[in-house]
């Protein structure tokens, strides 16, 4: 199993909220449908296994981000990083910069794609750019070489509005549209 793959994918998504809203000394609860779950684990299993792997990852991620717990509804599960997971996110996952050049770009939605390139290029020389033809993104976004980030971003327009998802390189193949 990837516990390591899930541990950075939810310490990335953190880091993104305090970005996004600053950072809270609170909990902080991420929801995951089993299949993404499965994914980032690289695995199969019905919902009592990943149950029971979800468990003994809580014990492996305990000593940076405290003991993860879940909760579960269906085949959608919520992680709940406690306060201390978030405090070690804030005090020592360092920011390269982009990402915060990114939301702050993308904060009013107002932006357009030359300016979304911009900061990518600001950033690196190798930023590969594929414009999409189906109706879930119109851009594909992301650094060739994975420096400074290895995430895909997907842009989409919408009623005058840029929005993002990131995916992992992993996730995104899987997801692909």
């Amino acid at each position: 199993m990837y516990f390591e793959e899930l541990k950075q994918n939810l310490i990335g998504l953190v880091k993104e909220s305090q970005l996004k809203l600053g950072y809270s000394d609170t909990s902080c609860n991420l929801y995951y449908p089993a299949e993404a779950l499965n994914h980032l684990l690289g695995t199969e299993l019905p919902i009592p296994q990943l149950e029971t792997a979800l468990q003994e990852f809580g014990t492996y991620a305990a000593e940076e981000l405290g003991m993860v717990t879940f909760s579960r509804k269906g085949e959608l599960f919520c992680l709940t990083i406690p306060k201390e997971g978030a405090a070690y996110v804030h005090e020592h996952v360092e920011n390269n910069g982009f990402l915060e050049a990114f939301i702050d770009c993308m904060r009013d939605g107002h932006c357009t794609i030359e300016e979304v390139l911009a900061v990518f290029h600001r950033f690196s020389n190798h930023v590969t750019v594929e414009k999409s033809n189906n109706e879930e993104f119109d851009y594909l976004i992301y650094f060739t070489d994975g420096v400074p980030d290895n995430y895909r971003y997907c842009l989409h327009e919408e009623f005058g509005h840029m929005i993002y998802h990131r995916f992992t390189p992993r996730e995104f193949e899987t997801f692909a549209f």
